[in-house]
């Protein structure tokens, strides 16, 4: 696990080259999309590439990480028509090659199968882009749950869910209740694992994904199996890492050649 601690303007650039060095080399990529507040940098990163230098997603898949159940399909906070606004309609992105898990299909356990299936038909996800919640989730994979699962229903926790009242015009019980997520082992099967946290609010479970150990009460400790995720974090959400002075020495002293 790569640890990368800067501003986060950086972090966004960071992770948009590691997408944009992605699509030059493979432009069928396949990429995992994150909502929340995380990514946002990223996408706008992202948007002004398409823009400025003819960055192409014509050819890209998208996967949504989660989605909330439920909600309607014209509704804001959807996480197609958010994952839409941020980047897709930005960066010229075909609707039709951005997928996600319905989350208003009548049986809910074939549309989880029929989205492994989807993933797994496009080779796999080959960058997943993701946020993490104080209480250490990633995608809606709250604690407590199985360091092996596939695209699942989970019951979002009530933490979780006054997290995301922001979205919600800070009215927790306008939040659903439950959610389709990518699993802790779909999410380990994607090619690179890049994470973004910032804010002291995350130092917590930054320091347990990186330093901890790999627990379910801690999902994204998952990560720390991985052979190729990254983690970028600003000094506030690194000010709980043990080891924060080792990576910085291990990231000023990285060859060129590696990249992200």
């Amino acid at each position: 696990m790569e640890v990368i601690i800067a501003e986060g303007e950086r972090l966004a650039e960071l992770a948009a080259d590691a997408v944009e060095d992605l699509l030059r080399r493979k432009p069928d990529a396949a990429i995992g999309l994150a909502t929340g507040s995380s990514p946002l940098a990223v996408y706008d990163e992202l948007a002004r590439r398409h823009q400025e230098s003819g960055l192409s997603f014509e050819r890209a898949r998208g996967f949504l990480l989660d989605e909330y159940v439920g909600l309607p399909a014209d509704h804001p906070e959807r996480y197609r028509n958010v994952i839409a606004a941020e980047v897709g309609d930005r960066v010229g992105w075909p609707e039709t090659q951005i997928s996600g898990p319905d989350g208003l299909a009548d049986d809910i356990a074939e549309a989880c199968a029929a989205y492994e299936r989807s993933i797994a038909e496009a080779g796999g996800i080959d960058l997943q882009l993701l946020g993490i919640g104080t209480d250490g989730h990633i995608g809606f994979n709250e604690p407590g749950s199985s360091l092996a699962s596939r695209t699942r229903l989970k019951s979002l926790t009530l933490q979780t869910r006054q997290d995301n009242a922001r979205f919600f015009g800070d009215d927790v019980d306008a939040v659903p209740v439950h959610c389709l997520t990518q699993g802790l082992g779909t999410i380990s099967a994607a090619g690179h694992l890049v994470l973004l946290a910032t804010g002291r609010h995350k130092a917590e479970a930054v320091h347990q994904l990186v330093e901890g150990p790999v627990s379910a009460l801690w999902p994204a400790t998952i990560m720390q199996f991985h052979p190729h995720a990254t983690v970028l974090v600003d000094e506030a959400a690194a000010s709980r890492l043990q080891l924060a002075g080792y990576y910085r020495h291990a990231y000023a002293a990285k060859p060129d050649w590696q990249g992200l």
